[in-house]
């Protein structure tokens, strides 16, 4: 059986955590930013986590599983 091969969007996307969770950063935050208020766009400046229901789909992008 041949290798699984990473999707590259995914390894620009996502970073592994020490304790082998998953990060990722907020989506609507690269352009259109004048009519969102600056609460919004500081909320999403923070790097959240993926949800556990979607981790096995992101290991499976990465290669991992």
């Amino acid at each position: 059986m041949p290798k699984m091969k990473t999707i590259s969007g995914a390894k620009k996307r996502f970073t592994l955590t020490g304790t082998g969770k998953i990060k990722r950063k907020h989506a609507f935050k690269s352009h259109i930013l004048t009519k969102k208020t600056t609460k919004q766009k500081r909320n999403l400046t923070h790097i959240g986590l993926v949800d556990k229901a979607d981790e096995g789909n992101v290991k499976k992008m990465l290669a991992m599983k």
